[in-house]
C-alpha cells in the first residue's frame, strides 16, 4: 500500500510540473462552420468539429485525428491545401481507413496558377502502416472513408511564431482549395463503400489516376 501511495505522489508531482504554456499553440480543431466552405454541399449537417490536430511544430510531428461519418453523403475530410515554396510532407496512417487526394494545378506560359485546371489528380485508398508522400506544389487533403475514427502523423512544418499557427499555419496556401470549394472529387459514400464525384467547379484534368474508385453521378 506504501508503495502504491509512493507512486501515485510521485506521479501527481510529475503532472504538476508539468509547463502547460503552449497547449493552445499546439491544439486546433476544424469546426463545421469552418468546413462549410469546402463541402460538396454546404448546407449539409455535420459534427461541431470534423477533426482535430495536435501541432508538434519543426521539431515533432503532428497529430491529426478524424471524426466518423458524411455530410449529405461526402465523407469527413481535412480542409486541403497547397504548400508555399519547395515544401513536402509525409503522412504515416496510425489507425483507420481512408483516401488521400493529391492534385497539382496547371499553370499558363508566364507560369501563373490556373485555379480550374487540374494538371494531375491521384487518389489513393490508405489504412493505417501505410505512409502516403506529398510532393512539392502539390495540394492534398485527407478523407476518414471508415467507420471509426481516422487518425495520421505528418512532418509538416508549424511556425508558433505566426499569430495563429494552429489554425492555418503560414506554410499552406488554403484560399486556392476554399475558392474552388475543394478538389477535383469529392470522396462520398456509395453502397458502403467510398467513390468519387466530380466537383463541377473544374472544368478540366488532364492527368488522373484514381486508385480504383468508381466515379458516380
Amino acid at each position: 500500500m506504501a508503495l502504491k501511495t509512493a507512486l501515485i505522489n510521485n506521479l501527481t508531482n510529475k503532472i504538476m510540473n508539468i509547463d502547460f504554456k503552449n497547449v493552445l499553440k499546439h491544439y486546433a480543431a476544424r469546426t463545421h462552420e469552418k468546413m462549410k466552405e469546402v463541402l460538396m454541399d454546404p448546407a449539409g449537417a455535420g459534427p461541431a468539429i470534423h477533426y482535430y490536430m495536435i501541432r508538434g511544430g519543426v521539431n515533432q510531428r503532428n497529430i491529426t485525428v478524424w471524426e466518423p461519418g458524411t455530410i449529405s453523403g461526402e465523407y469527413i475530410k481535412t480542409y486541403g491545401h497547397y504548400h508555399v515554396g519547395e515544401l513536402s510532407e509525409t503522412y504515416e496512417i496510425i489507425y483507420g481507413q481512408g483516401v488521400a487526394l493529391l492534385q497539382k494545378l496547371a499553370e499558363d506560359e508566364n507560369g501563373n496558377i490556373i485555379v480550374d485546371e487540374v494538371e494531375e489528380f491521384k487518389a489513393i485508398s490508405v489504412k493505417a502502416g501505410q505512409v502516403v508522400f506529398m510532393p512539392p506544389k502539390w495540394g492534398h487533403l485527407v478523407v476518414n472513408a471508415g467507420k471509426t475514427y481516422f487518425a495520421t502523423a505528418d512532418d509538416s512544418p508549424v511556425d508558433f511564431e505566426d499569430r495563429d499557427p494552429a489554425s492555418f499555419p503560414g506554410h499552406a496556401d488554403y484560399e486556392l482549395v476554399k475558392k474552388m470549394r475543394g478538389f477535383a472529387y469529392y470522396v462520398v459514400e456509395h453502397g458502403g463503400q467510398p467513390a468519387l464525384k466530380k466537383n463541377p467547379l473544374y472544368k478540366i484534368i488532364k492527368k488522373q489516376d484514381l486508385g480504383g474508385l468508381p466515379v458516380i453521378k
